[in-house]
């Protein structure tokens, strides 16, 4: 079983702004996303101020957002990248399955990347995630480079808080529709 001590807050500000983002969506009606709660056991809690400061994992979590756009079923995970390479080892084999099935029952499946280096917040189509991956286990490079993707996926940020990627997922969608 994996700890999360020593990982607990990574990614939560890229969350919390997803979480900003979905209910702003939600209470405009765009759409009805939510987070995906990962099961875990707690083994330690602080009593005074009652967190966990240890737990472990009860079974591999799937992604991290699931719900419905317009009446189309869509899930992602959310990923942050130090640099300017993404290393292809930060996505599981569960995870990359359950996004495949996802898509074979007609839903969307995408990861959100946060590229810190260069504060720049990127929607990877889950064909581009699957190019990566053969690649990968073809024995050959095991991440991507930032300069190997197409920029008209990055994701414009609103108000400083809101990741609308509402517009890159219809982008996404028209790709699919022309190929």
């Amino acid at each position: 079983m994996a700890s999360w001590k020593s990982r607990g807050l990574r990614g939560s500000m890229l969350e919390e702004m997803i979480n900003l983002t979905n209910m702003k969506y939600r209470e405009n009606g765009l759409a009805l996303i939510q987070k995906v709660p990962t099961p875990i056991t707690p083994i330690e809690i602080d009593k005074e101020t009652r967190h966990i400061t240890l737990a472990y994992f009860e079974k591999k979590s799937t992604v991290d957002y699931i719900g419905v756009v317009q009446g189309i079923p869509v899930c992602f995970d959310a990923k942050e990248c130090a640099v300017d390479t993404f290393n292809i080892n930060n996505i599981h084999e569960h995870q990359v399955v359950f996004m495949k099935e996802f898509e074979e029952q007609c839903g969307i499946a995408f990861l959100l990347i946060y590229f810190k280096k260069r504060d720049v917040y990127y929607y990877l189509t889950f064909e581009r995630l699957m190019e990566f991956w053969e690649r990968s286990i073809q024995g050959k490079r095991k991440s991507f480079r930032y300069d190997e993707l197409d920029l008209s996926y990055e994701i414009p940020v609103q108000n400083s808080v809101c990741i609308h990627y509402l517009e890159i997922l219809k982008r996404d969608l028209e790709q699919r529709e022309t190929t």
